[in-house]
């Protein structure tokens, strides 16, 4: 009998022991991971070719106000409309009366009361800038509770999983186990019972197991449980309006294969030009500013000439020369004058010639002092910026200004032997700046090459700009896009809608009015504007092109 109640003592042991410390620090009573959180309101959908409706709203009391929202966009572009003309009637009761009030652009709240407990649906008439359209909401049910968060997330025990079942079992067969062997009395047999005991007792029970590590992962089988990735995500609709998320539709069209070039800005002829000091000197008069329009022949500032004897006695006796030859000019015209009657017109054309030119000569001549250089402007443009003043010496040939005329540049561009050819029977070009701030389709092609880089042997092709608004800047570096004369019926879409995740290219694409899904996509080449998509999209879905890096972090969020 003793030995019997040391098998009663080692086989609770042996069977309980698992059971009490199996699931310790594991709660098996909170809902799994990965499992959608109950929605907090209630939705309907109607789509139009022009217009997209979502309606939501939480409990509707029979006999309440009901208090609800209606986003409306549009149903390409998923753009807010704003200022719509909205009337609502409700189907089933037309005497059931609807307030429309817009807060936000494409937010309207609509507010009417209901006085049965039964399923409606409402008949939306919208006219805006886009049309006028009919459209329907079904499915309003009044008195429909909301889902309850957390609600059924116990999963329930079956009755062999209770610990206190098994107790129970264990103590039962035990009780069995000693009165068997207390009708044997032979060591034999109470060492074979030992041995069956001690490989039942180690031997795990599947409802142990399934208990003790219930929601772990134990394979590939299990591998995504309380990880539920998916491709599709919900945005709300005030979110997507917040961050403008704007989609396109896809279509098949006509898509130009392009070749991109590499090129830097430089002036275009007249288009720059350098101020220098023919003599040495100090500077007396400074009449303009840095950045200031100025107009050719303008005044830019006024030189006093450092001198010494010799040139001193030159300018004097110019001076004279210039004196005597307006005295002598003005006499012969005076005489000449006096006696038209008899002189031919010959003389006289050519005495008044003389006389302009000497008094022009003389005004110069007075005007400088002699001494004096009067700088112009050699072309319309702006003044670059320079670091003289009033009383600054320069040195001869020295530049004193810079005036630069940016209503057209040039753009030299570098092309290898292998795009010669495609450059040179390009139909459109186009130019962007490399960090895509800005661009511009008013370009042509100047000059074909006439030199070639001894560097890399690339030659060297010149484009002409139209840049009135002055976005491109001297030695700026740019992007060439070269467009072939033939065309391709491929789909492609806004280089703006692509991302990367994970090193990989993707698009966001709209499935319902608060429905996304992510889908990765090959591309093939791109023509600096759009993107030919080789496979992931179909033609008539809706990618989205603007915001999608918000997009993104709400993927990544989920």
């Amino acid at each position: 009998m003793r030995s019997a109640v040391q098998f009663l003592i080692y086989f609770v042991f042996v069977l309980i022991g698992p059971i009490a410390f199996a699931g310790g620090d594991h709660d098996h009573s909170a809902q799994p991971k990965g499992l959608a959180q109950p929605k907090t309101y209630f939705t309907s959908v109607s789509n139009s070719d022009k217009y997209e409706l979502l309606l939501k709203y939480k409990h509707i009391e029979t006999n309440e106000d009901a208090a609800m929202q209606l986003f409306v966009s549009e149903f390409n572009t998923n753009k807010p409309v704003d200022k719509a003309d909205i009337k609502i009637i409700c189907a089933e009761d037309k005497n059931i009366k609807f307030s429309v009030k817009q807060t936000d652009p494409g937010v309207y709240d609509v507010s009417g009361t209901f006085p049965d407990k039964r399923v409606y649906s409402l008949q939306v008439t919208i006219n805006s800038a886009l049309g006028a359209d009919l459209m329907v909401l079904n499915g309003i049910e009044t008195e429909k509770e909301l889902p309850v968060e957390g609600e059924n997330a116990t999963e329930k025990k079956t009755f062999f999983e209770n610990p206190w079942v098994m107790f129970g079992g264990g103590f039962l067969l035990a009780l069995i186990l000693i009165f068997i062997i207390s009708k044997f009395k032979s060591k034999k047999v109470n060492s074979t019972f030992l041995i069956i005991l001690t490989l039942f007792g180690t031997t795990p029970l599947p409802t142990q197991q399934l208990y003790a590590h219930g929601g772990e992962d134990h394979g590939d089988s299990n591998k995504n449980a309380g990880n539920n990735f998916s491709n599709a995500f919900e945005v709300p609709k005030e979110t997507q309006f917040l961050f403008g998320v704007f989609t396109q539709r896809i279509l098949i069209g006509d898509f130009n294969e392009s070749t991109k070039l590499f090129g830097t800005v430089i002036p275009s002829s007249g288009g720059q030009a350098t101020v220098n000091a023919a003599q040495s000197g100090k500077i007396v008069s400074l009449n303009v500013t840095v950045g200031q329009q100025v107009k050719q022949g303008q005044q830019l500032a006024v030189i006093d000439q450092n001198l010494d004897a010799a040139s001193q006695v030159n300018i004097q006796a110019e001076k004279n020369n210039v004196d005597a030859e307006f005295e002598a000019a003005k006499k012969e015209y005076e005489r000449i004058k006096t006696i038209q009657d008899i002189a031919s017109k010959k003389d006289l054309s050519e005495a008044e010639a003389r006389y302009q030119k000497a008094a022009e000569n003389k005004k110069l001549y007075n005007s400088s002092g002699g001494t004096r250089i009067v700088l112009r402007s050699p072309i319309d443009g702006v003044v670059g910026n320079f670091t003289f003043s009033i009383g600054s010496t320069i040195n001869s040939n020295e530049p004193i200004f810079t005036i630069v005329n940016l209503s057209k540049v040039y753009v030299e561009a570098q092309v290898f032997d292998k795009d010669a050819d495609k450059v040179n029977n390009g139909v459109k070009y186009s130019v962007e700046c490399i960090n895509d701030n800005h661009k511009t389709a008013d370009v042509k092609l100047l000059a074909l090459a006439q030199s070639i880089n001894p560097t890399n042997q690339s030659q060297r092709v010149l484009f002409e700009i139209e840049n009135k608004d002055g976005k491109f800047k001297i030695g700026e570096f740019v992007n060439v896009m070269v467009f072939a004369s033939g065309s391709k019926r491929q789909i492609a879409v806004p280089n703006s809608a692509i991302s990367e995740l994970n090193g990989k290219p993707i698009v966001f694409i709209k499935d319902a009015a608060e429905h996304y899904s992510l889908s990765y996509i090959s591309a093939g080449e791109s023509n600096g504007s759009y993107t030919v998509i080789n496979k992931g999209v179909e033609e008539d879905e809706r990618v989205v092109i603007n915001g999608t890096y918000q997009m993104k972090m709400i993927y990544l969020n989920q």
